[in-house]
């Protein structure tokens, strides 16, 4: 899939992958998550140009919906993951046990994982290192609260946590990574970043992943997908992807309704096609 990156001054076309992500968090049952899949999957059968599509619903939907989407385009996603292999940590959810499942995609660090459940840079470090280990799909959430964007503190909040995630990595162990930015204050609150402090908060994360390795003639963090979240929807989400920047979106509420999702999916694939023509 084509995409833009500056080099310098210029703009020149890359293999950015543009992704439209929807995480379900604590909706639907297994019969619901069949019912949406099923949905979702006959609304992009047969299309050309689809930006990545992944599904991300809760663990108990898993195995439902990989059988959904089989021979689709529709990849699948965990919500949460433990780093460790296995052993005695109850209620836990082992790489391994994802990967006997066929999931391919991973969410790691989301705001709400940091809110309510203690999640950590470190720890979030700790499954970044996992999954790459295991060959899943690391998508990793960075972003800032209400107060700390408020107190103008939003550009070190971000350096801090990317450069957290990406510690003790090697820069050729990072290539499958992709980052969402997602304030905090934005999500689940109607409240959408607008799209150009979303592009340029976006490009100061790309900015903080090659400033961590050293710079250099790779420019690393300019090959890294960066989704936005955060109250993304139809009515906002072809602005987003209209930024040099943003390479798909994250998305929560409207993923739960498979015509609100389908429009979504529309816009990136519609963004695709612009970046081919261009």
């Amino acid at each position: 899939m084509l995409s833009l990156v500056r080099e310098g001054s210029c703009e020149v076309s890359c293999q950015r992958k543009k992704i439209i992500a929807g995480n379900w968090k604590m909706h639907k049952n297994r019969h619901e998550a069949k019912e949406l899949a099923v949905a979702i999957a006959k609304g992009v059968a047969h299309e050309k140009d689809l930006p990545e599509v992944i599904l991300c619903p809760p663990f108990t939907s898993l195995e439902t919906v990989m059988e959904a989407v089989k021979g689709t385009p529709i990849h699948v996603g965990a919500q949460n993951m433990d780093y460790r292999d296995g052993g005695a940590f109850t209620g836990e959810i082992s790489p391994n046990m994802l990967i006997d499942l066929g999931i391919k995609y991973i969410l790691i660090g989301h705001s709400e994982r940091r809110q309510f459940f203690g999640e950590t840079n470190a720890s979030v470090n700790l499954k970044l290192k996992a999954a790459l280990k295991h060959k899943l799909t690391p998508i990793v959430c960075v972003g800032e609260s209400l107060d700390e964007r408020e107190n103008n503190l939003t550009d070190a909040v971000i350096r801090r946590q990317v450069g957290a995630a990406l510690a003790d990595l090697a820069e050729d162990e990072i290539e499958p990574l992709v980052l969402a930015y997602e304030p905090l204050w934005a999500i689940g609150t109607g409240k959408n970043c607008e799209a150009a402090e979303a592009n340029r908060v976006c490009a100061l994360i790309r900015a903080t992943i090659t400033d961590h390795f050293g710079g250099g003639e790779g420019n690393i963090g300019e090959q890294v997908p960066i989704l936005y979240g955060g109250s993304v929807k139809p009515s906002n989400v072809a602005e987003q992807l209209a930024q040099t920047d943003v390479d798909g979106a994250l998305v929560g509420g409207a993923s739960l309704h498979a015509h609100d999702f389908l429009d979504l999916v529309k816009a990136g694939q519609e963004s695709i096609r612009s970046l081919i023509k261009a």
